[in-house]
Protein backbone atom coordinates (compact mmCIF):
# COMPACT_ATOMS: atom_id res chain seq x y z
CA UNK A 1 0.00 0.00 0.00
CA UNK A 2 1.44 3.17 -1.07
CA UNK A 3 2.23 5.97 1.69
CA UNK A 4 0.69 8.99 -0.43
CA UNK A 5 2.20 12.51 -0.14
CA UNK A 6 2.09 12.86 4.11
CA UNK A 7 5.02 14.43 5.36
CA UNK A 8 7.39 12.67 7.38
CA UNK A 9 7.60 14.61 10.70
CA UNK A 10 11.68 13.75 12.21
CA UNK A 11 11.71 17.18 14.20
CA UNK A 12 9.39 18.22 16.45
CA UNK A 13 6.46 20.19 15.20
CA UNK A 14 7.26 24.32 15.34
CA UNK A 15 11.08 23.48 15.38
CA UNK A 16 13.46 25.95 13.40
CA UNK A 17 16.06 25.11 11.02
CA UNK A 18 18.54 26.60 9.15
CA UNK A 19 20.24 24.89 6.60
CA UNK A 20 23.62 25.94 4.07
CA UNK A 21 24.55 29.34 3.31
CA UNK A 22 21.57 30.27 5.61
CA UNK A 23 22.46 29.28 8.17
CA UNK A 24 26.24 30.57 8.18
CA UNK A 25 24.77 34.08 7.14
CA UNK A 26 22.74 33.84 10.12
CA UNK A 27 25.66 32.89 12.69
CA UNK A 28 28.04 35.38 11.00
CA UNK A 29 25.81 38.83 11.06
CA UNK A 30 25.06 37.69 15.08
CA UNK A 31 28.53 37.30 15.57
CA UNK A 32 29.63 40.38 14.16
CA UNK A 33 26.63 42.28 16.13
CA UNK A 34 29.04 41.35 18.89
CA UNK A 35 31.50 42.84 17.74
CA UNK A 36 30.21 46.03 16.29
CA UNK A 37 28.80 46.39 19.74
CA UNK A 38 32.07 46.75 21.45
CA UNK A 39 34.22 48.16 18.60
CA UNK A 40 33.36 52.03 19.17
CA UNK A 41 35.05 51.48 22.81
CA UNK A 42 38.42 50.62 21.79
CA UNK A 43 41.27 52.85 22.40
CA UNK A 44 42.38 56.17 24.08
CA UNK A 45 39.67 57.73 22.13
CA UNK A 46 37.31 54.94 22.58
CA UNK A 47 33.57 55.57 24.50
CA UNK A 48 31.98 54.12 27.29
CA UNK A 49 28.75 51.75 27.09
CA UNK A 50 26.13 52.33 29.56
CA UNK A 51 24.12 49.45 30.68
CA UNK A 52 20.89 49.15 32.73
CA UNK A 53 19.55 46.43 33.51
CA UNK A 54 15.51 45.74 34.63
CA UNK A 55 16.22 46.60 38.28
CA UNK A 56 17.48 49.99 36.96
CA UNK A 57 21.45 49.37 37.94
CA UNK A 58 23.41 51.01 35.92
CA UNK A 59 26.89 50.46 34.98
CA UNK A 60 29.33 52.29 33.26
CA UNK A 61 32.33 51.02 31.62
CA UNK A 62 34.40 50.70 28.30
CA UNK A 63 36.02 47.40 29.12
CA UNK A 64 34.99 44.82 26.67
CA UNK A 65 34.28 41.50 28.51
CA UNK A 66 32.28 44.11 31.32
CA UNK A 67 30.14 45.05 28.06
CA UNK A 68 29.53 41.26 26.86
CA UNK A 69 29.42 40.04 30.41
CA UNK A 70 26.11 42.45 31.29
CA UNK A 71 24.46 42.14 27.62
CA UNK A 72 21.78 39.20 28.33
CA UNK A 73 23.06 37.86 24.87
CA UNK A 74 20.55 34.86 22.97
CA UNK A 75 21.85 34.38 20.16
CA UNK A 76 24.05 30.81 19.99
CA UNK A 77 26.77 31.99 18.03
CA UNK A 78 27.23 35.33 19.41
CA UNK A 79 27.86 33.48 22.56
CA UNK A 80 30.96 32.44 21.60
CA UNK A 81 32.08 35.47 20.84
CA UNK A 82 31.23 36.60 24.31
CA UNK A 83 33.42 33.29 25.42
CA UNK A 84 36.25 34.79 23.39
CA UNK A 85 36.06 37.66 25.60
CA UNK A 86 36.02 35.71 28.83
CA UNK A 87 39.07 33.78 28.16
CA UNK A 88 40.76 36.77 27.11
CA UNK A 89 40.46 38.23 30.33
CA UNK A 90 40.78 34.78 32.29
CA UNK A 91 44.29 34.50 30.62
CA UNK A 92 45.39 38.29 30.37
CA UNK A 93 43.20 40.24 32.03
CA UNK A 94 43.27 42.71 29.27
CA UNK A 95 43.07 42.91 25.21
CA UNK A 96 38.85 41.83 25.32
CA UNK A 97 37.95 44.05 23.25
CA UNK A 98 40.63 43.46 20.67
CA UNK A 99 39.95 39.77 20.75
CA UNK A 100 36.35 40.06 19.82
CA UNK A 101 36.73 42.86 17.30
CA UNK A 102 39.20 40.61 14.99
CA UNK A 103 36.86 37.44 15.33
CA UNK A 104 33.80 39.46 13.95
CA UNK A 105 36.52 41.04 11.29
CA UNK A 106 37.50 37.49 10.54
CA UNK A 107 34.22 36.41 9.99
CA UNK A 108 33.18 39.41 7.91
CA UNK A 109 35.75 38.59 5.24
CA UNK A 110 34.76 34.66 5.35
CA UNK A 111 31.35 35.17 4.55
CA UNK A 112 32.19 37.62 1.55
CA UNK A 113 34.73 34.63 0.21
CA UNK A 114 31.69 32.10 0.96
CA UNK A 115 29.44 34.44 -1.77
CA UNK A 116 32.17 34.04 -3.94
CA UNK A 117 31.76 30.45 -3.41
CA UNK A 118 34.98 29.30 -1.42
CA UNK A 119 34.29 26.09 0.73
CA UNK A 120 34.13 27.27 4.42
CA UNK A 121 36.73 24.27 5.05
CA UNK A 122 39.04 26.19 2.47
CA UNK A 123 38.59 29.31 4.20
CA UNK A 124 39.12 27.62 7.63
CA UNK A 125 42.42 25.58 6.49
CA UNK A 126 43.13 28.97 5.44
CA UNK A 127 42.85 30.82 8.50
CA UNK A 128 44.94 28.07 10.94
CA UNK A 129 47.51 28.31 8.49
CA UNK A 130 47.62 31.89 8.69
CA UNK A 131 47.10 31.87 12.64
CA UNK A 132 50.32 29.83 12.80
CA UNK A 133 52.41 31.97 10.68
CA UNK A 134 50.65 35.61 13.28
CA UNK A 135 51.93 33.68 16.01
CA UNK A 136 55.46 33.75 14.49
CA UNK A 137 55.45 36.94 13.32
CA UNK A 138 54.44 38.09 16.40
CA UNK A 139 57.32 36.18 18.18
CA UNK A 140 60.07 37.68 15.58
CA UNK A 141 58.58 41.38 16.81
CA UNK A 142 59.09 41.21 20.50
CA UNK A 143 61.24 42.81 23.14
CA UNK A 144 62.94 40.87 26.35
CA UNK A 145 61.76 42.70 29.23
CA UNK A 146 63.80 42.31 32.71
CA UNK A 147 61.62 41.50 35.54
CA UNK A 148 63.65 44.14 37.92
CA UNK A 149 62.77 46.89 35.48
CA UNK A 150 60.18 48.69 37.42
CA UNK A 151 60.37 51.06 34.51
CA UNK A 152 59.29 49.49 31.95
CA UNK A 153 56.16 47.59 34.50
CA UNK A 154 54.80 51.12 35.16
CA UNK A 155 54.67 52.25 31.20
CA UNK A 156 52.51 48.59 30.18
CA UNK A 157 50.28 49.34 33.32
CA UNK A 158 49.99 53.00 31.93
CA UNK A 159 49.33 51.64 28.55
CA UNK A 160 46.45 49.25 30.12
CA UNK A 161 45.06 52.63 31.91
CA UNK A 162 45.28 54.64 28.91
CA UNK A 163 41.95 54.45 27.34
CA UNK A 164 40.02 53.65 31.09
CA UNK A 165 38.55 56.42 32.92
CA UNK A 166 41.54 56.70 34.91
CA UNK A 167 44.12 57.62 31.93
CA UNK A 168 44.22 61.45 33.82
CA UNK A 169 46.13 59.63 36.78
CA UNK A 170 47.80 56.86 35.15
CA UNK A 171 51.11 57.76 36.32
CA UNK A 172 49.91 57.80 39.86
CA UNK A 173 48.11 54.46 39.43
CA UNK A 174 50.77 52.62 37.87
CA UNK A 175 53.07 52.86 40.80
CA UNK A 176 50.48 51.57 42.82
CA UNK A 177 50.09 48.47 40.56
CA UNK A 178 53.47 47.27 40.44
CA UNK A 179 54.37 48.04 44.02
CA UNK A 180 51.29 45.61 44.65
CA UNK A 181 52.26 43.07 42.28
CA UNK A 182 55.99 42.84 43.26
CA UNK A 183 54.91 42.39 47.07
CA UNK A 184 52.53 39.50 46.45
CA UNK A 185 55.01 37.69 44.22
CA UNK A 186 56.25 34.39 45.57
CA UNK A 187 58.46 31.39 44.29
CA UNK A 188 57.35 28.01 44.14
CA UNK A 189 59.47 25.10 45.83
CA UNK A 190 60.93 24.57 42.44
CA UNK A 191 61.81 28.21 42.89
CA UNK A 192 59.49 29.58 39.73
CA UNK A 193 57.74 33.07 39.97
CA UNK A 194 54.14 32.51 41.44
CA UNK A 195 52.13 35.54 41.62
CA UNK A 196 47.98 34.81 42.68
CA UNK A 197 46.36 38.15 41.46
CA UNK A 198 43.55 36.81 44.68
CA UNK A 199 45.88 38.08 46.90
CA UNK A 200 45.51 42.04 46.09
CA UNK A 201 42.26 42.84 47.87
CA UNK A 202 40.40 45.63 46.98
CA UNK A 203 37.78 47.71 49.21
CA UNK A 204 35.86 50.40 47.25
CA UNK A 205 34.44 53.69 49.00
CA UNK A 206 32.66 56.81 47.21
CA UNK A 207 33.38 60.26 48.32
CA UNK A 208 36.58 61.45 47.24
CA UNK A 209 39.15 62.19 44.74
CA UNK A 210 40.39 58.85 42.72
CA UNK A 211 44.11 60.39 43.84
CA UNK A 212 42.93 59.28 47.14
CA UNK A 213 43.00 55.89 46.51
CA UNK A 214 45.52 54.10 48.87
CA UNK A 215 47.85 50.54 48.56
CA UNK A 216 48.28 48.94 51.86
CA UNK A 217 50.98 46.49 52.58
CA UNK A 218 48.85 44.29 54.69
CA UNK A 219 45.32 44.48 54.81
CA UNK A 220 42.02 46.32 55.39
CA UNK A 221 39.61 44.37 57.27
CA UNK A 222 35.97 46.26 57.36
CA UNK A 223 35.23 45.84 61.18
CA UNK A 224 35.40 48.21 63.76
CA UNK A 225 36.47 47.38 67.51
CA UNK A 226 33.90 45.74 69.54
CA UNK A 227 33.97 48.39 72.09
CA UNK A 228 34.55 51.92 71.63
CA UNK A 229 36.46 52.06 74.58
CA UNK A 230 39.36 49.93 72.77
CA UNK A 231 42.28 51.52 71.66
CA UNK A 232 41.98 53.47 68.31
CA UNK A 233 45.77 52.47 67.56
CA UNK A 234 48.38 49.75 68.14
CA UNK A 235 51.69 50.13 67.35
CA UNK A 236 53.86 46.45 67.16
CA UNK A 237 50.76 44.42 67.23
CA UNK A 238 51.03 40.54 67.78
CA UNK A 239 47.61 39.45 66.23
CA UNK A 240 45.75 36.17 66.82
CA UNK A 241 43.38 34.94 64.74
CA UNK A 242 40.82 32.64 66.30
CA UNK A 243 38.02 30.89 64.91
CA UNK A 244 36.18 30.16 68.04
CA UNK A 245 33.85 32.63 69.69
CA UNK A 246 34.35 34.08 72.63
CA UNK A 247 31.22 32.54 74.34
CA UNK A 248 30.08 30.23 77.16
CA UNK A 249 29.50 26.99 74.88
CA UNK A 250 26.08 26.13 74.88
CA UNK A 251 25.78 21.96 74.91
CA UNK A 252 25.12 19.55 72.10
CA UNK A 253 22.02 18.33 73.54
CA UNK A 254 18.91 19.70 75.79
CA UNK A 255 20.18 20.43 78.66
CA UNK A 256 18.30 21.80 82.10
CA UNK A 257 19.74 23.58 84.81
CA UNK A 258 17.56 23.46 88.32
CA UNK A 259 18.57 26.37 89.99
CA UNK A 260 16.56 26.16 93.59
CA UNK A 261 18.22 29.04 95.76
CA UNK A 262 19.34 32.26 95.11
CA UNK A 263 23.07 31.25 96.09
CA UNK A 264 23.36 28.71 92.91
CA UNK A 265 22.49 31.36 90.73
CA UNK A 266 25.25 33.65 91.91
CA UNK A 267 27.44 30.90 91.88
CA UNK A 268 26.44 29.30 88.20
CA UNK A 269 26.58 33.84 86.62
CA UNK A 270 30.39 33.78 88.51
CA UNK A 271 30.94 30.69 86.72
CA UNK A 272 30.28 31.78 83.65
CA UNK A 273 32.47 35.38 83.91
CA UNK A 274 35.25 33.28 84.94
CA UNK A 275 35.18 30.98 81.67
CA UNK A 276 34.87 34.03 79.71
CA UNK A 277 37.58 35.99 81.80
CA UNK A 278 40.09 33.06 81.75
CA UNK A 279 39.51 33.13 77.25
CA UNK A 280 40.64 36.69 77.52
CA UNK A 281 43.85 35.97 80.45
CA UNK A 282 44.72 33.17 77.36
CA UNK A 283 44.82 35.79 74.95
CA UNK A 284 46.94 38.14 77.27
CA UNK A 285 49.07 35.46 78.56
CA UNK A 286 49.95 34.40 74.85
CA UNK A 287 51.34 38.17 74.28
CA UNK A 288 48.70 39.70 71.93
CA UNK A 289 47.35 42.91 71.81
CA UNK A 290 45.06 42.51 68.54
CA UNK A 291 42.55 39.22 68.45
CA UNK A 292 40.18 38.67 64.97
CA UNK A 293 37.68 36.63 65.71
CA UNK A 294 35.68 34.79 63.11
CA UNK A 295 32.70 34.02 65.44
CA UNK A 296 31.03 36.31 68.04
CA UNK A 297 32.66 37.85 71.35
CA UNK A 298 30.29 37.71 74.35
CA UNK A 299 29.54 41.43 75.48
CA UNK A 300 31.21 40.73 78.91
CA UNK A 301 34.21 39.24 77.44
CA UNK A 302 33.92 42.60 74.99
CA UNK A 303 34.37 44.61 78.71
CA UNK A 304 37.31 42.56 79.32
CA UNK A 305 39.28 43.05 76.31
CA UNK A 306 38.56 46.53 76.73
CA UNK A 307 40.05 46.86 80.30
CA UNK A 308 43.10 44.55 79.11
CA UNK A 309 43.20 47.49 76.29
CA UNK A 310 43.38 44.89 73.71
CA UNK A 311 42.15 45.53 69.97
CA UNK A 312 38.86 43.19 69.10
CA UNK A 313 36.97 42.61 65.78
CA UNK A 314 34.19 39.86 65.93
CA UNK A 315 32.78 38.34 62.93
CA UNK A 316 35.38 38.56 60.41
CA UNK A 317 35.15 37.07 57.10
CA UNK A 318 37.02 33.82 56.73
CA UNK A 319 38.65 35.32 53.21
CA UNK A 320 40.03 38.11 55.32
CA UNK A 321 41.44 35.94 58.06
CA UNK A 322 42.67 34.04 55.54
CA UNK A 323 44.82 36.93 54.25
CA UNK A 324 45.56 38.12 57.56
CA UNK A 325 47.33 34.48 58.49
CA UNK A 326 49.51 34.90 54.90
CA UNK A 327 50.34 38.72 55.69
CA UNK A 328 51.01 38.63 59.59
CA UNK A 329 52.65 34.97 59.76
CA UNK A 330 49.88 34.08 62.60
CA UNK A 331 48.31 30.46 62.63
CA UNK A 332 44.19 30.53 62.74
CA UNK A 333 43.50 29.21 66.51
CA UNK A 334 40.58 26.79 66.91
CA UNK A 335 41.51 26.33 70.83
CA UNK A 336 41.77 29.42 73.04
CA UNK A 337 43.30 27.28 75.36
CA UNK A 338 46.13 26.45 74.03
CA UNK A 339 47.62 29.82 72.29
CA UNK A 340 50.89 30.27 72.49
CA UNK A 341 53.34 33.37 71.34
CA UNK A 342 54.37 31.16 68.50
CA UNK A 343 50.51 31.57 66.90
CA UNK A 344 50.60 34.92 67.02
CA UNK A 345 51.29 37.30 63.75
CA UNK A 346 53.34 40.76 63.49
CA UNK A 347 52.22 44.12 62.23
CA UNK A 348 53.51 47.71 62.70
CA UNK A 349 50.56 49.19 63.51
CA UNK A 350 46.66 48.19 63.64
CA UNK A 351 44.58 51.17 63.36
CA UNK A 352 41.37 52.52 63.39
CA UNK A 353 39.98 54.78 60.46
CA UNK A 354 37.55 56.44 59.01
CA UNK A 355 36.73 55.92 55.44
CA UNK A 356 33.61 57.90 54.61
CA UNK A 357 31.24 57.68 56.96
CA UNK A 358 32.47 53.84 57.89
CA UNK A 359 35.26 52.88 60.36
CA UNK A 360 37.25 50.21 58.47
CA UNK A 361 40.58 48.46 60.51
CA UNK A 362 44.06 49.00 58.45
CA UNK A 363 46.71 46.45 59.28
CA UNK A 364 49.65 48.29 57.95
CA UNK A 365 53.83 47.23 58.21
CA UNK A 366 53.60 43.35 58.03
CA UNK A 367 56.52 41.48 58.37
CA UNK A 368 56.24 39.47 55.12
CA UNK A 369 53.24 40.71 53.27
CA UNK A 370 52.14 38.19 50.78
CA UNK A 371 48.86 40.28 49.91
CA UNK A 372 47.91 43.57 49.68
CA UNK A 373 44.78 45.93 50.20
CA UNK A 374 43.98 48.75 47.65
CA UNK A 375 41.25 51.56 48.65
CA UNK A 376 39.65 52.24 45.89
CA UNK A 377 38.25 55.92 45.94
CA UNK A 378 35.89 57.69 43.45
CA UNK A 379 33.07 60.78 42.99
CA UNK A 380 30.43 58.58 42.80
CA UNK A 381 30.21 54.62 43.05
CA UNK A 382 30.07 54.46 39.15
CA UNK A 383 33.33 56.21 38.62
CA UNK A 384 35.15 53.61 41.54
CA UNK A 385 33.72 50.60 39.82
CA UNK A 386 35.53 51.57 36.89
CA UNK A 387 38.63 52.29 38.67
CA UNK A 388 38.53 49.06 40.73
CA UNK A 389 38.03 47.31 36.89
CA UNK A 390 40.75 49.79 35.28
CA UNK A 391 43.76 48.48 38.44
CA UNK A 392 42.50 44.80 37.54
CA UNK A 393 43.53 45.18 34.35
CA UNK A 394 46.68 47.09 35.06
CA UNK A 395 47.79 44.51 37.27
CA UNK A 396 46.52 41.64 35.16
CA UNK A 397 49.17 42.69 32.24
CA UNK A 398 51.60 43.01 34.76
CA UNK A 399 51.34 39.84 35.98
CA UNK A 400 51.71 38.36 32.36
CA UNK A 401 54.47 40.36 31.32
CA UNK A 402 56.30 39.30 34.57
CA UNK A 403 55.62 35.65 33.62
CA UNK A 404 56.52 35.55 29.94
CA UNK A 405 59.35 37.98 29.88
CA UNK A 406 58.02 39.79 26.54
CA UNK A 407 56.58 42.96 25.40
CA UNK A 408 54.89 44.25 22.02
CA UNK A 409 54.36 47.85 21.05
CA UNK A 410 50.86 49.06 20.79
CA UNK A 411 48.80 51.48 19.08
CA UNK A 412 48.02 49.10 16.17
CA UNK A 413 51.82 48.47 15.20
CA UNK A 414 51.92 44.80 16.03
CA UNK A 415 48.64 43.79 14.17
CA UNK A 416 50.08 45.84 11.09
CA UNK A 417 53.22 44.13 11.11
CA UNK A 418 50.98 40.56 11.15
CA UNK A 419 49.05 42.08 8.57
CA UNK A 420 52.32 42.65 6.48
CA UNK A 421 54.17 39.18 7.40
CA UNK A 422 50.50 37.26 6.63
CA UNK A 423 50.08 38.90 3.04
CA UNK A 424 53.68 37.81 2.15
CA UNK A 425 53.37 34.57 3.42
CA UNK A 426 50.37 34.18 1.33
CA UNK A 427 51.54 34.73 -1.72
CA UNK A 428 54.40 31.62 -1.15
CA UNK A 429 51.25 29.26 -0.69
CA UNK A 430 49.39 27.19 -3.51
CA UNK A 431 45.78 26.47 -3.31
CA UNK A 432 42.62 28.17 -2.79
CA UNK A 433 43.80 28.82 0.91
CA UNK A 434 45.75 31.66 -0.43
CA UNK A 435 42.63 33.70 -0.28
CA UNK A 436 41.64 32.54 2.87
CA UNK A 437 45.14 33.56 4.14
CA UNK A 438 45.01 36.79 2.45
CA UNK A 439 41.27 38.00 4.13
CA UNK A 440 43.02 36.89 7.32
CA UNK A 441 45.95 39.97 6.57
CA UNK A 442 43.18 41.70 5.61
CA UNK A 443 40.88 41.25 8.66
CA UNK A 444 43.74 41.97 11.13
CA UNK A 445 43.78 45.94 10.18
CA UNK A 446 41.15 46.53 11.30
CA UNK A 447 43.02 47.45 14.82
CA UNK A 448 44.24 50.13 13.13
CA UNK A 449 41.50 50.86 11.15
CA UNK A 450 39.08 50.95 14.56
CA UNK A 451 41.78 52.94 16.25
CA UNK A 452 41.63 55.82 13.76
CA UNK A 453 37.86 55.79 13.20
CA UNK A 454 37.47 56.20 17.07
CA UNK A 455 40.23 59.18 17.20
CA UNK A 456 38.32 60.86 14.30
CA UNK A 457 40.63 60.15 11.74
CA UNK A 458 40.83 59.04 8.20
CA UNK A 459 41.19 55.01 8.48
CA UNK A 460 42.34 54.60 4.96
CA UNK A 461 45.32 57.33 4.92
CA UNK A 462 45.89 56.18 8.19
CA UNK A 463 46.26 52.63 7.17
CA UNK A 464 47.86 53.64 3.85
CA UNK A 465 50.32 55.58 6.02
CA UNK A 466 51.50 53.10 8.19
CA UNK A 467 51.53 50.16 5.59
CA UNK A 468 53.90 52.43 3.77
CA UNK A 469 56.01 53.12 7.21
CA UNK A 470 56.26 49.72 7.99
CA UNK A 471 57.14 48.44 3.99
CA UNK A 472 60.08 51.04 4.93
CA UNK A 473 60.88 48.48 8.25
CA UNK A 474 59.56 50.72 10.93
CA UNK A 475 57.97 47.53 12.83
CA UNK A 476 57.24 49.76 15.49
CA UNK A 477 55.02 52.77 13.47
CA UNK A 478 51.49 52.78 15.16
CA UNK A 479 48.83 55.50 15.10
CA UNK A 480 48.88 57.95 17.66
CA UNK A 481 45.56 59.35 18.42
CA UNK A 482 46.08 62.29 20.07
CA UNK A 483 48.50 63.79 17.47
CA UNK A 484 46.60 62.15 14.60
CA UNK A 485 49.88 60.98 13.18
CA UNK A 486 51.75 57.37 12.97
CA UNK A 487 54.65 57.53 15.06
CA UNK A 488 56.89 55.38 16.67
CA UNK A 489 55.18 53.51 19.69
CA UNK A 490 58.41 52.29 21.75
CA UNK A 491 59.00 56.04 21.88
CA UNK A 492 56.19 56.83 22.88
CA UNK A 493 56.53 53.84 25.64
CA UNK A 494 52.79 52.26 24.31
CA UNK A 495 53.81 48.54 25.46
CA UNK A 496 51.98 45.59 25.98
CA UNK A 497 52.56 41.80 27.25
CA UNK A 498 53.07 39.61 24.21
CA UNK A 499 50.30 37.37 25.57
CA UNK A 500 47.69 40.22 24.74
CA UNK A 501 48.40 39.39 21.22
CA UNK A 502 48.93 35.52 20.80
CA UNK A 503 45.68 34.68 22.81
CA UNK A 504 43.56 37.41 20.97
CA UNK A 505 44.38 36.44 18.10
CA UNK A 506 44.02 32.56 18.89
CA UNK A 507 40.97 32.49 20.31
CA UNK A 508 39.55 34.79 17.90
CA UNK A 509 40.60 32.96 14.95
CA UNK A 510 39.39 29.32 16.93
CA UNK A 511 35.53 31.04 17.54
CA UNK A 512 35.74 32.51 13.52
CA UNK A 513 36.49 28.44 12.23
CA UNK A 514 34.63 27.22 15.28
CA UNK A 515 30.88 29.00 13.54
CA UNK A 516 32.29 28.86 9.91
CA UNK A 517 32.27 24.86 10.13
CA UNK A 518 28.41 25.36 11.23
CA UNK A 519 25.94 24.90 7.97
CA UNK A 520 22.91 23.50 9.89
CA UNK A 521 21.40 25.35 13.05
CA UNK A 522 18.19 23.45 14.44
CA UNK A 523 15.92 25.23 17.24
CA UNK A 524 13.73 23.46 19.17
CA UNK A 525 11.28 26.18 19.65
CA UNK A 526 9.23 26.60 23.33
CA UNK A 527 5.79 25.24 23.03
CA UNK A 528 4.10 23.71 25.88
CA UNK A 529 4.77 24.64 29.29
CA UNK A 530 6.81 21.91 30.08
CA UNK A 531 9.23 22.29 27.17
CA UNK A 532 9.89 26.23 27.85
CA UNK A 533 10.91 25.20 31.37
CA UNK A 534 13.50 22.57 30.59
CA UNK A 535 17.00 22.92 29.83
CA UNK A 536 17.32 21.33 26.84
CA UNK A 537 14.92 23.62 25.21
CA UNK A 538 16.18 27.30 26.85
CA UNK A 539 19.56 25.96 25.43
CA UNK A 540 18.71 26.21 22.21
CA UNK A 541 16.77 29.27 21.52
CA UNK A 542 17.74 31.07 18.82
CA UNK A 543 16.84 34.62 19.11
CA UNK A 544 19.43 37.48 17.72
CA UNK A 545 17.97 39.92 20.41
CA UNK A 546 21.09 41.93 22.52
CA UNK A 547 19.33 42.97 25.79
CA UNK A 548 20.65 43.76 29.46
CA UNK A 549 20.37 40.98 31.89
CA UNK A 550 16.95 40.41 34.02
CA UNK A 551 15.41 42.12 31.00
CA UNK A 552 11.58 41.46 29.89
Amino acid sequence: MGMGNAPVLILREGTKRDKGKDAQFNNITAARTISDAVRSSLGPRGMDKMLVDSVGDVVITNDGVTILKEMDVQHPAAKMLVEVAKTQDQEVGDGTTTSVIIAGELLKKALDLIDSNVHPTIITAGYRMANEKAQEILKSIATKVDPKDDKTLKLIAQTAMISKQVSGSKEFFSDMVVDAVKTIMDKDPEGKMQIDLKNIQTVKKAGANMEESELVKGLIVDKEPVNPTMPHLVKNAKIALVNVAFEVRKPEVDAKIQITDPAMLNQFIAEEEKTLKDMVECVKKAGANVVFCQKGIDDLAQHYFAREGIYACRRVKKSDMERLGKSTGASIISKISEMTAEDLGYADTVELKFVGDEQMTFINGCKNPKTVSVLVRGGTQHVADEVERSLVDAWSVVKVCLEDGMIVTGGGSAAMEIAMGVRDYAASVGGREQIAIEAFASAMEIIPTTLAENAGLDPINMVIEMRKQHKAGKKFAGINPFTGKVEDMMKLNVIEPIRIGKQAINSATDAAVMILRIDDVIASKSGSPQSRGSPRSRSRRLSGTLRSKGGP
